[in-house]
């Protein structure tokens, strides 16, 4: 029996001076209890072909140990520090993949435009065959095989440890310019390889602290997932940081998110898997997103924001959004940072159920366009057979802090005419944007045309369009642009612009039952513009006096 102690003692000391053993096993002599069991404790990626050396392709040694964990019931395969270029990954159930520190899977060159082979004559697996539904999203929604890391209809697995995954040759979705100096691969071309790490029709799945440099189109692309949890994630990245698609039951917790080409953090919930599926039971919490920095710069930790010349977009927003098919149902999103980036969106645009939504604890800096954007609209991108009328309702937005926004266009609650946002609450938000400049020659961002009257900017309702704010164009309002909506309250809200700006803070149009308690808005112009505006209700503001109407057509106050 002691000698089964001891053994038992060099094991755990083994395991806690490291995961860096091949396939270890237990000594035979500690073997005879029948508690013990002789499966390995861990699938050294070495043990089964894997250099690490950074020239050699290893995705192949790395299936293998995969293969064998799975055969074995289950296990954790460890990637020693080393970089390993590969070629598609795939996942199996009851199998974790463990990331040591200096470990690096680095994604092999994908086959250039009229090639058939990419890096060493290697390719990315065939993204799946073409089906009915392709044309309701993006090329990339639709595949998954095609990636670095993938699994499908898999459950119980996980990728962890502190190590990196580097998309180097993924293609980033699209054609243009190159980003930080990678080629353009075709992403629809046979052999290309489109995401990082791709799921689809999964459940139990855990990704935690690894970090994703240059994710392709998604750095995680996770369809029809279901109890996900995702904590401390560094994403780097020229396009999607993370689409939670058609998924139940996800925490989103502690990541850092720099995708200034797009979106950070997205929930959606598109026709990939060929119906209507809702992404519901969501949190994102205590996270950072980022549109400011150039591509690498967050995880070599030397923050690089891009120059005012540069010609970024600077996304890096949390959006749900802009598939939305199936909808959106209980999300929460609270003790976030949002910086250098576009704001904070929830977007249902094809008859999708967007309700129970709340946003809390969030602070705001340098936002490129405005803070919010909250939009019911019928883009109707999906079957047309499955079309109905979509809802926004009961939103709930409160301790919000923004500071620096960009002035021309406020932010946007809007809904089309027939169909209203109902039910949206704002309390204790501080909106603070840059204000029209006090240059009168300067023009709405383009410095070469005179600024025009803001009263008489008509905002196009753009009913079936693609749902983005800076379409919408210039504002006649400075902080809020509120149309076809019913039901909406602010309280303990000021708008603060940092210079002096001719629009009111307000404009409502087509909007039924709304109350403003002790909202704070210069007042050296009217605050508040009304048009079709019912049940209208001011009290203890500064930014008008007490105010209680049945109607309010064409009135400022």
């Amino acid at each position: 029996m002691e000698s089964f102690n001891t053994a038992r003692r060099e094991l755990l000391k083994f395991g806690g001076i490291g995961l860096a053993a091949s396939a270890v096993t237990l000594p035979a002599f500690a073997a005879k209890p029948s508690s013990i069991s002789a499966t390995p404790l861990f699938f050294d990626v070495r043990t089964y072909g894997a250099t690490g050396d950074g020239k050699t392709v290893d995705s192949p040694a790395i299936n293998k140990a995969i293969e064998a964990a799975a055969a074995a019931g289950g296990g954790t395969v460890f990637f020693p520090a080393g970089t390993y270029v590969c070629f598609s990954i795939r996942l199996k159930s009851h199998v974790d993949l463990y990331l040591s520190q200096g470990c690096t899977i680095l994604a092999a060159d994908s086959p250039l435009p009229g090639q058939t082979t990419g890096y060493m004559g290697g390719t990315y697996d065939a993204a799946e065959p073409k089906t009915s539904y392709d044309a309701f999203q993006d090329y990339g929604h639709n595949h998954w095989h095609n990636s670095l890391i993938w699994g499908e209809d898999l459950h119980d697995f996980g990728i962890s440890g502190p190590g990196l995954i580097y998309g180097k040759g993924l293609s980033f979705g699209g054609g243009g310019t190159p980003r930080g100096n990678y080629p353009i691969y075709r992403a629809e071309q046979e052999g290309v390889g489109n995401k990082a790490i791709a799921l689809k029709n999964c459940r139990n799945v855990i990704l935690r602290d690894f970090s994703i440099l240059k994710g392709g189109h998604f750095g995680l692309l996770l369809t029809g997932v279901d109890n996900l949890t995702i904590d401390n994630l560094t994403i780097d990245t020229d396009r999607d940081g993370m689409d939670i698609d058609c998924c139940k039951n996800v925490h989103v917790s502690n990541c850092t998110v720099n995708s200034p080409w797009d979106d950070g953090i997205c929930p959606k919930s598109s026709f990939a898997l060929g119906y209507a599926r809702p992404t519901e039971n969501v949190t994102i919490t205590n996270c950072y997103v980022s549109g400011y920095y150039e591509l690498g710069s967050i995880i070599d930790g030397t923050f690089k924001k891009f120059p005012p010349e540069a010609h970024v977009p600077r996304n890096g927003r949390i959006k749900c959004g802009t598939e939305s098919n199936g909808g959106f149902i209980n999300i929460t999103i609270s003790n976030c940072i949002c910086e250098g980036s576009k704001g904070i969106s929830i977007e249902t645009s094809d008859g999708a159920l967007a309700e129970d939504i709340a946003i809390s604890n969030i602070t705001m800096r340098d936002t490129i366009d405005a803070p919010l954007f909250l939009r019911l609209n019928r883009r109707n991108r999906g079957p047309q057979d499955t079309m109905r009328p979509g809802t926004l309702r009961r939103v709930l937005i409160s301790n919000l802090v923004s500071h620096n926004s960009f002035a021309s266009t406020a932010s946007i609650l809007s809904g089309v005419p027939g169909n209203l946002i109902e039910d949206i609450k704002l309390s204790n938000c501080y909106f603070g944007h840059k204000g029209l400049p006090t240059n009168a020659l300067t023009g709405w961002g383009d410095q070469s045309k005179p600024m025009p009257d803001w009263r008489n900017i008509a905002v196009p309702e753009l009913e079936s369009d693609y749902p983005e704010l800076l379409r919408f164009g210039p504002t006649p309002s400075n902080a809020f642009f509120i149309r076809h909506l019913k039901n909406l309250e602010m309280s303990h809200v000021e708008v603060a612009p940092q210079n002096p700006d001719p629009r009111p803070a307000f404009w409502l149009d087509d909007v039924h039952r709304a109350d403003f308690i002790a909202v704070t808005a210069p007042t050296s112009t009217p605050a508040f513009s009304f048009k079709q505006v019912t049940d209208l209700r001011i009290a203890i503001s500064r930014a008008a006096k007490d105010t209680q109407l049945a109607t309010a057509d064409n009135l400022t106050l």
